[in-house]
């Protein structure tokens, strides 16, 4: 077997994730060529923004390690007023401003940093909804709850969105924290919570 010269270095493409439904649906937006990045699947998109098609329309969203900027792209899509993506990736967070510009998304604020440290300078009941996907390989989900709690972030009865590896145990929620939806997808587990008053 023959190989072309320089064939074995070559990097695989980015891939391209899409849009499921709502103004942009079907459009096609690039991720960003960086390790560990895990874009929420459709199927799982799909389920999901079903579950907040009563509160979707109007909400002020906060999507917390953003990656591919897929939930909140699909929530700007679907009728968000706006969506504050936070993502560590300087190559990421500068692959969802580009996606930003294709789709003239005007809702859409980047901000490149740590989530944690954004959570503790947000303002209070910024939020109607929160997405809230870490790397799995980060350990740092029930701390976060506890602390997107104690700030008060989400307005009264808002909604957060959590993702996280089947194989590992349930995260402990804060009190006041009631799972309203709750299901898996292959390697991964997936709820949404309403945050009590």
């Amino acid at each position: 077997m023959t190989i072309k010269p320089g064939a074995a270095n070559k990097k695989p493409r980015p891939g391209r994730l899409r849009i499921v439904a709502g103004k942009w649906r079907s459009r096609l937006l690039d991720i960003a060529e960086v390790p560990g990045l895990r874009p929420t699947s459709e199927r799982v998109r799909e389920t999901l923004f079903n579950w907040l098609a009563p509160s979707i329309q109007g909400a002020r969203c906060l999507d917390l390690f953003a990656g591919t900027g897929a939930l909140g792209f699909e929530a700007l899509s679907r009728g968000a007023t706006s969506v504050i993506f936070v993502e560590n990736s300087r190559r990421a967070a500068k692959a969802i401003e580009k996606s930003a510009q294709i789709l003239d998304a005007s809702g859409a604020v980047i901000h490149c940093g740590d989530a944690a440290e954004y959570v503790r300078n947000a303002q209070p009941a910024s939020f109607d909804i929160l997405f809230l996907d870490p790397p799995f390989a980060d350990d740092r989900l029930e701390a976060l709850c506890r602390q997107i709690d104690e700030h008060g972030i989400l307005a009264p009865g808002g909604r957060v969105y959590l993702e996280q590896d089947r194989a590992k145990p349930e995260t402990p929620l804060p009190d006041r924290w009631r799972v309203q939806k709750n299901k898996t997808a292959g390697k991964v587990r997936y709820m949404l919570v309403e945050v009590g008053s």
